[in-house]
């Protein structure tokens, strides 16, 4: 008995000196908020003051000196999201996490990103201040590796440091323009629906395009397996850094101000994940100043404000990325057809490291168009060589230059000379300032193709007659600079036209477009509170139509007294995404069952793709109003043609039945809250059980859904469990009339390090529709008790 005593006794001393060595190794980890450090390569002390939201209050003499600490506490907070996203586009995730990524890594570094950044870096004017200042950041970026503390994830995955250089940074933009790139989904989709059901189907698809539209006005003028669009659909489901999706930006001139100034506002949508997309920072220098939301590894803010002026961004959803088929010589098929003969295929050499297994060495066949698709990934049946031709590696990349442009502006008309660098992604930059000056402009390399040609199939690649003929000067692109109606907005709606025709694109619907022009419209003395509720709103102006459109099909008679109810609560629903709400559950089943009873006959496997894709969102208002339509035929029954009515009752009685057994009898039960929610998931925290408890952030109740102003992106799916995947990245309110108090707020936290105080603190707030403050005035934020003063290393 004394042994067995003895024996807990070392195993208790034991665990408690094991638990105070974790204890004192995490405290290793802890970011580093006040003090003094030794950094390289500055010429003079850097102050930097962390307020109560963690954001870091840079002032320098200079600017190098500013852009090195930036780095540096950019790193500090946020280096294993650099780690993760500079290794996509590389092809670079295998080597962390193992087999399962590599066919992940075999797509993105077939894509010509890679290539594209060291063409591009080779042009660079290496003394221009752009560059200079890429090179300080990547300096503190470096120096913090070198000496500061290393992140717990790289510990977990068994992960070396390693340095980062330019290159780094426009692999990241390249992995950036990617994700806000749609054909890749849609056009192979598109083009097998035409091949395999014929030209009424696609027909009724692209026709819905023009129809439904709030448009945003310038002021210049047989069962379907998609394999590509699927294989390309998993492969970005995959990925552990969040991809770009959508966005709401309006900004207010005077004359609707309250207070006869500017108010600005802007919420990118991308995915959620942990840590948060954005890193605010705020840089002061003697000749210099802005508040800034920074990427992982990019110096200069793509969302930005100071005391004269703020800008920001939505995605343009134009079309520049084209499929175009190629011809092997039958002969030798590393030669392909062109007008003038057969032309030799590039060829590209890939290695892949692979963690825990053997390495990957492949080969890229590319074309004039660009890479061949067939062999980047698994199990595409067509026989055809699809080239992928993407303006981003086709054209000169100058976004760097930008981007340092746009946040070094010092009027409206240089502002403009940024944004008419940027080619692709297609941005929306979004604009106003301390004078009252208000502007949207379309920021991307637009082009025409020959008439009646359609970017959304593929393109022959051999006759030359499906080339692009012109690249527009970015003064004809759509844009919008003080207009008459005193605001500008993007909710990624379809811009006006180009030429005289609506350019083609993969815009959303009206929905968003249609409720903010409404709002805005409403009255002339806007403030910033009702800018800031406006940002939370959750109605839809829409779907209430659509709902209503598909109930007048309904027969019923045919229907229980239950589902008497549910269409009752759903014919009164005026739109709003609240809590407590039924309308909502009942209407996003309906809507399912509706989807799938009009289009899974047809497309088989490639339906869930579908109805995922912005596609079914555009094409899904005029599909509800078609009494003749040739997807309302069931092709899997024989010797009958169902009807609208048929299709939309039963779908109407499916969603019932099984809103009965998820949630019980009682349809005042069936609240929006019981089957939504938002998790932001961290890389590691997706392996679940402890893991998915320490570095996951929720989950959480919340409010809003699919294409409203709060825009809570879930997938419709036979679950009827809805877990929110994206959503507002940042919301922010600029009132130059208040400019020093401006308010924004994240998703979860500033920092990315799981042990800062500033890892989750803004989640509760962020889904209760709160701010935080974006402070600039200097007396206010050298209160803060964290301060950190960097020194010049002797």
């Amino acid at each position: 008995m004394k042994l067995l005593k003895k024996s807990l006794k070392i195993v208790l001393l034991l665990l408690v000196l094991l638990s105070i060595g974790v204890w004192l190794f995490t405290k290793t980890l802890h970011p580093t908020y006040k003090g003094e450090l030794a950094l390289a390569d500055i010429s003079g002390e850097v102050t930097v003051y962390y307020d109560e939201a963690g954001v870091p209050h840079i002032n320098a003499q200079n600017q190098l000196d500013a852009y090195t600490a930036l780095g540096y506490v950019h790193a500090q907070d946020r280096l294993w999201q650099m780690e993760l996203i500079r290794r996509i586009a590389a092809g670079r995730l295998a080597e962390i996490f193992g087999k399962d990524l590599v066919r992940v890594d075999k797509f993105f570094s077939g894509l010509g990103i890679e290539e594209a950044s060291e063409k591009t870096i080779q042009e660079l004017d290496k003394n221009s201040e752009a560059y200079q200042l890429t090179q300080a950041y990547l300096n503190g970026v470096n120096q913090f590796i070198e000496e500061g503390a290393t992140p717990l994830e790289f510990y977990l995955v068994g992960l070396d440091k390693e340095n980062y250089t330019v290159k780094d940074v426009y692999n990241v933009f390249g992995y950036m323009a990617f994700s806000f790139a749609i054909a890749h989904k849609t056009d192979p989709l598109l083009t097998e629906v035409k091949e395999k059901l014929g030209e009424p189907y696609v027909n009724e698809l692209l026709n819905s395009f023009n129809e439904n539209l709030t448009l945003n006005k310038t002021t210049n003028k047989k069962t379907i397996k998609a394999g590509l669009s699927l294989a390309v659909s998993e492969i970005m489901d995959q990925l552990p850094v969040a991809p770009f999706i959508g966005s709401n930006s309006w900004v207010i001139a005077p004359p609707k101000t309250k207070n006869g100034k500017v108010i600005f506002a802007n919420d990118p949508h991308i995915n959620f994940s942990q840590p948060s997309v954005w890193y605010q920072n705020h840089i002061k220098t003697p000749d210099f100043e802005i508040y800034g939301f920074n990427l992982a590894l990019m110096p200069f803010p793509l969302l930005g404000h100071n005391k004269d002026y703020a800008y920001g961004l939505t995605m343009l959803a134009n079309d520049d990325l084209n499929f175009y088929e190629e011809e092997n010589n039958p002969e030798n098929s590393m030669e392909y057809k062109t007008p003038h003969g057969y032309q030799k295929y590039e060829l590209w050499d890939k290695h892949i490291k692979v963690k825990g297994g053997k390495d990957t060495t492949y080969q890229v066949k590319v074309s004039k168009h660009g890479p061949i698709m067939n062999g980047l990934i698994e199990h595409v049946a067509d026989e055809r060589p699809i080239a992928m031709n993407w303006i981003y590696t086709q054209l000169p990349n100058q976004l760097l230059e930008a981007s340092h442009k746009m946040s070094h502006a010092n009027s409206l008309e240089d502002f403009k000379t940024g944004t008419a660098k940027i080619h692709a992604p297609g941005l929306n930059v979004m604009y106003g300032d301390a004078k009252g000056n208000v502007g949207w402009f379309a920021s991307a390399k637009l082009y025409q193709l020959r008439d009646s040609l359609s970017s959304k199939m593929y393109l022959n690649g051999a006759s030359g007659k499906d080339e692009i003929i012109e690249y527009l000067d970015f003064e004809e692109n759509p844009q919008a600079e003080n207009p008459s109606w005193n605001y500008v907005y993007s909710a990624n709606n379809q811009p006006d036209s180009v030429r005289g025709k609506l350019y083609p694109g993969y815009y959303q619907p009206e929905d968003r477009a249609k409720r903010i022009v409404r709002l805005l419209e409403s009255k002339n003395d806007f403030t910033k509170q009702d800018v800031a509720e406006m940002i939370y709103d959750v109605t839809s102006p829409v779907v209430p139509e659509i709902g209503r459109e598909l109930l007048a099909s309904v027969d019923k008679s045919s229907l229980s007294p239950s589902a008497k109810k549910a269409y009752s609560v759903l014919e009164k629903w005026d739109g709003e995404y609240l809590k407590t709400n039924v309308a909502p559950t009942i209407y996003n089943r309906f809507l399912y069952e509706f989807l799938t009873a009009t289009y899974k006959d047809e497309l088989g496997d490639s339906f869930q793709l579908f109805i995922d894709t912005q596609l079914q969102d555009q094409v899904l208002a005029q599909q509800a109003k078609r009494q003749h339509s040739v997807w309302w035929d069931d092709i899997s029954t024989t010797n009958k043609v169902e009807t609208r009515n048929e299709i939309i009752t039963t779908a109407f009685q499916k969603a019932i039945a099984f809103l009965q057994n998820q949630l019980g009898e009682n349809v005042d039960n069936w609240t929006w809250n019981r089957v939504i929610s938002v998790e932001y998931e961290h890389a590691i925290g997706k392996a679940g059980g402890l893991l998915r408890k320490f570095f996951n952030v929720g989950p959480f109740e919340t409010i809003g859904g699919n294409e409203v102003i709060n825009n809570q992106i879930f997938k419709l799916d036979s679950t009827g469990v809805y877990k929110i995947h994206g959503g507002p990245s940042t919301r922010r309110v600029i009132d130059f009339s208040d400019v020093e108090n401006s308010i924004a707020i994240l998703p979860t936290g500033q920092s990315g390090n799981v042990f800062s105080p500033y890892y989750k603190d803004q989640a509760q707030k962020y889904v209760n529709g709160e701010f935080v403050k974006m402070n600039l005035n200097e007396t206010a934020i050298n209160k803060s008790n964290n301060k950190l003063v960097l020194l010049p290393k002797r």
